[in-house]
């Protein structure tokens, strides 16, 4: 169990920050934990403060960003508040997520009077989403740009009393790449959209590299074509590769294809590799020397 906030002590700061803080910096840690928490008590609170006045540095060692965490919601009960916050954006940022968008255009229909907007209704619209999932589900499915090759007969179906969470999208038949990799009348999926953001792996003095929506279509489409004139169906295909974009590019080909992807990590020993490939009855790996 955590401690609680009041229970941290200095020397639990300054141990959790291994060699990469100084005493005098794990002295302004925890004063500033220690103000945060006697403006105001309420967890949610104070982590906000503590997170808006950039008291925990990116390079701090993760044990220390837990140790504040986990010790400001030390009390907090997860069965009544739910999962503890971590994250508080703006109202303005809000509005540009997924589900921000999908809050602003519909939650005034949806909701009436009672919406305002994305921070301070997401409760009222959460409840709506639990008490109405084929209304909620089906304008979250358009907004995603989910394309069936076969439509579900229904968003979910509660008739079965031996399955008590339903089925959901009953008989759908979808290809998950696909739906990811065409362009939509989605706002920010457009072809000249950006589609990966990625830096080299260990080189952080190169600029960050991006590629389109159009362009991650036309790489992945060359492999789902080498794999689908290769391989059936269903057919389970392997990568052993670190997360660099072709590996990537590899796996949504894969999917596009038809084909089962069984990730294997790349820091496995080859037994641990033989493992994964008998279990799976891979029958081909995509790797790199």
């Amino acid at each position: 169990m955590a401690k609680r906030l009041g229970e941290v002590a200095l020397e639990d700061l300054y141990k959790a920050g291994g060699s990469t803080i100084s005493i005098e910096e794990a002295t302004h840690i925890y004063q500033a934990i220690a103000a945060s928490k006697a403006s105001d008590p309420d967890p949610r609170r104070v982590w906000k403060e503590v997170v808006s006045r950039r008291v925990l540095k990116p390079w701090h060692p993760h044990h220390l960003h837990q140790l504040v965490y986990y010790s400001v919601y030390a009390i907090w009960d997860v069965s009544i508040n739910g999962p503890p916050l971590y994250w508080f954006p703006s109202l303005d940022e809000s509005k540009i997520t997924n589900l921000g968008r999908i809050m602003e255009i519909h939650g005034p229909k949806l909701l009436g009077t009672s919406y305002k907007d994305p921070i301070e209704s997401f409760s009222l619209f959460l409840k709506f989403s639990v008490h109405h999932p084929e209304t909620y589900w089906s304008i979250v499915l358009e907004e995603l740009s989910v394309v069936f090759q076969k439509s579900p007969s229904c968003i979910l179906d509660n008739s079965n009393k031996l399955k008590p969470s339903g089925a959901w999208l009953p008989g759908a038949v979808l290809n998950i790449a696909e739906c990811c990799l065409l362009p939509s009348t989605h706002p920010t999926k457009e072809d000249n959209s950006c589609a990966l953001v990625w830096r080299e792996e260990g080189r952080d003095d190169l600029d960050v590299n991006r590629m389109t929506l159009k362009e991650l279509r036309e790489q992945v489409t060359v492999v789902a074509n080498a794999v689908d004139a290769t391989f059936s169906k269903g057919d389970a295909i392997a990568i052993d590769m670190p997360m660099t974009v072709s590996a990537v590019v590899i796996y949504l080909g894969i999917i596009l294809a038809g084909c089962v992807a069984v990730s294997i990590a790349d820091s496995f020993a080859a037994k641990e590799i033989e493992t994964r490939l008998r279990v799976s009855n891979a029958k081909a790996i995509f790797t790199q020397c």
